[in-house]
């Protein structure tokens, strides 16, 4: 992130919310702030501007916050508040960068900020072919592949298993993180897991025994095909 002002759009039917808001922004510095508590001025604002990030009441008297969301520029990074919690799994499906329990502090503002600013880095860096993106929380992490021993299928789940006893836990099912992973390097061994070849030590009808020497079950459906492909690396 360069050393520019952060021009940032809040857009909430309170004038005391946002002066709050107006208030920590202040304290933080370098951020140019326009509020709106005309969501439709907002969003036309947003849309015209393309500030790097906005800050979005759900619960409005006309129209939901949810709904603003939806109509953002795709690339748009915004933070949701509200006094309800209800609406953190909507906040989350739509991408949102952190979501803000009214009444929030300073402190928790700030951690939502920051967030924003490393989704913004994120979004400006070159796109590594040597890493993928995962939603942890609602943080966005980078992960080389070729830091990655396996990954196990949760309830809804992923655990992404690393060197160094790193484990990144992201709300997306197995099969939908095998499609960002290059088949050349990974191979699917059972209903739960995925595994990284070049990290496969040995491995048998049963199982794959990993550099790190932990042993993974090999599904019976899986067993000919893992066998042929991990016979490759010997």
């Amino acid at each position: 992130m360069n050393n520019d002002v952060i021009r940032c759009v809040a857009i909430d039917d309170e004038p005391l919310a946002l002066d709050v808001i107006a208030k920590f922004c202040e304290r933080i510095g370098g951020i140019e702030l326009k509020v709106f508590s005309d969501p439709a001025e907002g969003l036309a604002t947003v849309c015209r501007e393309h500030p790097d990030v906005v800050f979005l009441d759900i619960e409005m008297e006309n129209v939901t916050g949810l709904e603003i969301a939806r109509k953002l520029p795709t690339d748009t990074c915004f933070i949701f508040s509200t006094a309800y919690l209800d609406y953190a799994l909507d906040g989350f499906e739509l991408d949102a960068v952190d979501y803000l329990h009214k009444p929030y502090s300073f402190a928790r503002f700030k951690t939502a900020f920051g967030k924003a600013m490393r989704r913004i880095g994120v979004r400006h860096e070159e796109v590594d072919t040597a890493s993928i993106v995962v939603k942890q929380e609602y943080n966005n992490v980078t992960i080389r592949l070729a830091e990655i021993l396996y990954i196990e299928a949760m309830e809804g789940y992923v655990k992404i298993f690393r060197e160094g006893g790193v484990c990144t836990l992201s709300r997306m099912i197995l099969k939908n993180i095998g499609t960002l992973l290059p088949a050349k390097d990974f191979i699917r061994i059972h209903r739960s897991y995925i595994v990284n070849r070049a990290k496969v030590k040995s491995f048998n009808k049963r199982e794959a025994v990993l550099v790190t020497g932990q042993a993974l079950p090999i599904g019976r459906q899986y067993a000919t095909e893992v066998s042929a492909h991990l016979s490759q690396n010997s």
